[in-house]
């Protein structure tokens, strides 16, 4: 069930319509549409949904009395045993709908947790996951159950005199936080050494970015031919998998499919998975991948650049970061051939089909041309028996021109500074002369 706040309202209690989440802008059913789709994610069969409008939010129950009262009767109808809220209740919404209600009741942030908790496949993703849920839960400990309230005795680590259960319950909840987020630090650690270790080989990375079930999984399939698991689902795919892709330029690049977006994403969620953001962080170019025959693609859109802004806020991502972006609209295939012919010549615009394959030689020559920009021409002169040195230029640059003469190979290479420094250093290692 979604409650509904329409944009009017917003709009009378002061604020600018430009100031508006995207998510409020979205049509209240594909909202609902939406929500409804994640409970499907974790195997929940629907049995009703509605949209409820809201006057004004009721601080004990989100919801009007009589709003209350008639999804009562829905789920008694029904027999429901699990209520989606398709909004942010406080623990004491949550418990007072769950004693109107008399079944379970999960709002969104619960909902997309258990999405999470159920996908994670990897210790990393497994302890992202428990670090959000026990955020979570350390919220609803405060005056949601009654049981939690009772005092018991004990001596040494079984809890000091006149201990609550609730203080025990949040004491343990801290001392788990403490572990996991040390653990987690272990991880960014790890993946820093990575990092280092693919700039000194070094390939370029290719960050896959967009909102859940945008298609990002079946283009990394469909273009690195790897077999991530890719399901029309939202969060399919959660934790992230890096392969090799060879451009048409001979380049080679490390393409890496991340976790989806989705609108109003947990706090929870969005740092404890802050290593795994990173890798967008530290991506030499960032595909934007939107399913562009989705009625919301721009509200998804907004979505998207809207959590990676806020990674700006805290300096986990550059500003410039936008620089890096190449929008791929995805599902083309799907638009009318009018709608395609539009879009076809937009700058930093790329149309594909993951699942057919159309433009995806467009979106390598793309992805080759935004390396190659800034990048310069070297002319360098290797000697015939320098074969390690010619395979290198193939695998780290451009090779624009080549003349193979009897004593020399006469080359022109489109490098990176960094890496004419790097292929000079290896001639003086080898012991062959630096310099073209």
């Amino acid at each position: 069930m979604l409650p509904w706040e329409r944009p009017d309202a917003s709009r009378a209690a002061g604020l600018d319509p430009a100031d508006l989440p995207a998510a409020l802008l979205r049509p209240a059913e594909a909202r609902l549409e939406e929500a409804a789709s994640l409970a499907g994610a974790i195997g929940l069969d629907i049995a009703w949904k509605g949209i409820l409008p809201l006057r004004g939010r009721k601080p004990a129950t989100l919801l009007g009395s009589g709003q209350v009262e008639n999804i009562a009767a829905e789920i008694r109808l029904h027999r429901v045993a699990v209520a989606v809220v398709d909004a942010q209740l406080s623990p004491v919404q949550q418990r007072n709908l769950e004693k109107a209600w008399g079944c379970k009741v999960i709002d969104r942030t619960g909902l997309i947790l258990e999405i999470f908790g159920a996908r994670a496949r990897t210790r990393e993703g497994s302890l992202q996951v428990e670090l959000a849920h026990l955020d979570y839960q350390r919220t609803r400990l405060v005056r949601s159950w009654t049981h939690l309230e009772r005092q018991r005795g004990g001596f040494g680590f079984l809890g000091g005199p006149g201990e609550s259960q609730i203080e025990i319950d949040r004491r343990l909840i801290g001392e788990r936080i403490g572990r996991i987020k040390r653990e987690l630090e272990e991880v960014r650690r790890t993946r820093g050494l990575h990092r280092g270790a693919r700039k000194k080989v070094p390939f370029p990375v290719v960050a896959l970015v967009g909102y859940t079930n945008a298609g990002k999984s079946t283009l990394f399939n469909t273009i690195t031919g790897a077999e991530v698991l890719a399901k029309d689902q939202l969060f399919a795919t959660l934790d992230p998998t890096m392969r090799g892709l060879k451009l048409p330029s001979g380049r080679s690049v490390i393409l890496s499919d991340t976790v989806g977006f989705i609108s109003e994403l947990p706090h929870e969620l969005v740092e404890a998975f802050r290593a795994t953001l990173e890798e967008v962080a530290e991506a030499d170019i960032i595909l934007h991948v939107r399913d562009v025959a989705h009625p919301d693609t721009a509200a998804q859109r907004a979505d998207v650049l809207a959590v990676l802004d806020s990674m700006v806020k805290d300096g986990t991502i550059d500003p410039a970061w936008q620089d890096r972006v190449i929008e791929v609209l995805n599902k083309s295939d799907l638009l009318p051939e009018d709608a395609r012919g539009a879009l076809a010549d937009a700058k930093d615009l790329v149309l594909v089909s993951a699942l057919t394959g159309a433009g995806l030689g467009v979106l390598k020559a793309a992805i080759d041309a935004r390396l190659s920009a800034g990048l310069l021409v070297h002319r360098i002169a290797l000697k015939p028996g320098e074969g390690a040195a010619l395979a290198w230029l193939y695998a780290h640059g451009e090779v624009l021109d080549r003349r193979d003469g009897a004593e020399a190979i006469h080359l022109a290479v489109r490098l990176s500074e960094d890496d004419r420094a790097r292929f000079e250093s290896r001639r003086a290692k080898a012991g062959r002369p630096a310099g073209a």
